[in-house]
């Protein structure tokens, strides 16, 4: 099983990060209001950044990181590591 660390853009442009073990079913799950509280009036989200790890530890220890940095640091994560092949991800 694979876990991954995610970074949304929402619809008011801000960040959410979370982890999942599915992409594609979490992203839908966010865009239907089903996801968590935060996005639910900030729809849709829109999957910009995400990572892989083989244990759910990794991607929590990863997430909490994540949500530690500033928006610039997080904005130049998200640059500097495009998304190729989740690009067909739709909710």
């Amino acid at each position: 099983m694979k876990f991954y660390t995610y970074i949304l853009n929402c619809s008011d442009n801000t960040l959410y990060t979370g982890w999942t073990t599915n992409l594609t079913n979490r992203l839908k799950a966010h865009n239907t209001g089903k996801g968590a509280k935060y996005t639910r009036s900030r729809l849709p989200v829109t999957l910009v950044y995400y990572e892989t790890f083989p244990a759910k530890r990794q991607a929590l220890q990863r997430e909490a990181a994540i949500k530690k940095l500033s928006r610039p640091q997080k904005e130049r994560l998200i640059t500097t590591n495009p998304i190729t092949s989740m690009n067909t991800i739709k909710a």
